[in-house]
């Protein structure tokens, strides 16, 4: 089977949707691999495709042509069941939005996951978690009595609880200021390298970017240039 040594691959990835009546090609062919622990960066301008292509390969969406194989997998020949089920099991994610649940605390939003999925001893695991990413005192609070940086700290955590094999991270510091930017970054890598998680972030911040072991450049749908 294809990406049993490799934790995903793409092979000729293509997208095309429907625009004002024409057929709009977002990607164009795009070839990937990237090894188990690797974090890898795609950085271009908006609209090049990057936010689309992170979106296919985590199963959010399904490619117009081509094949994507996650942790062994093949998501371009499952349904939206399916995938999700291999979401479930494999994936975390971090955005740029932080998409926490208003109505829940910190320790709540974090608990989350774990509760939909019925697993146990959810409070002690996403207290620990929230520890780790220094908001242990900040469990009671919710979203709107937390800073930005926090927020994005409860996200990292949540991201984390149920140990996924691949976190995908859709600009995790575009609406932090340095100071918090480069706090969120610190938590991410130090996860990564700690659980040997695969993290594949899409980023404008070329110093974000250099932070990993490989970056890509996209432009108009396609890889420019591997650095």
């Amino acid at each position: 089977m294809k990406g049993e040594e490799q934790i995903i691959v793409v092979k000729n990835l293509v997208k095309t949707v429907e625009s004002q009546g024409a057929q709009l090609t977002i990607l164009r062919g795009i070839d990937l691999e990237v090894k188990p622990g690797e974090s890898l960066a795609i950085v271009g301008a908006s609209g090049s495709g990057k936010s689309t292509l992170l979106g296919l390969l985590a199963g959010l969406d399904s490619p117009s042509k081509g094949e994507i194989w996650l942790a062994g997998e093949p998501l371009h020949q499952l349904d939206e069941e399916r995938r999700a089920s291999v979401r479930a099991r494999q994936v975390g994610f971090v955005f740029q939005s932080f998409l926490l649940v208003s109505s829940l605390t910190a320790l709540e939003n974090v608990m989350l996951p774990l509760e939909l999925a019925g697993e146990s001893n959810a409070k002690a695991r996403a207290r620990a978690l929230l520890e780790k990413v220094g908001l242990h005192e900040r469990e009671r609070h919710y979203p709107n009595q937390l800073s930005g940086g926090e927020q994005q700290r409860v996200a990292i955590a949540r991201a984390f609880i149920r140990e996924p094999t691949i976190l995908f991270a859709d600009e995790p510091t575009g609406n932090l200021d340095a100071r918090n930017g480069e706090r969120v970054a610190d938590l991410l890598f130090g996860l990564n390298r700690e659980r040997h998680t695969t993290l594949v972030l899409v980023t404008h911040d070329l110093r974000l970017a250099a932070r990993c072991d490989r970056q890509l450049a996209m432009t108009d749908g396609v890889f420019e240039h591997v650095g």
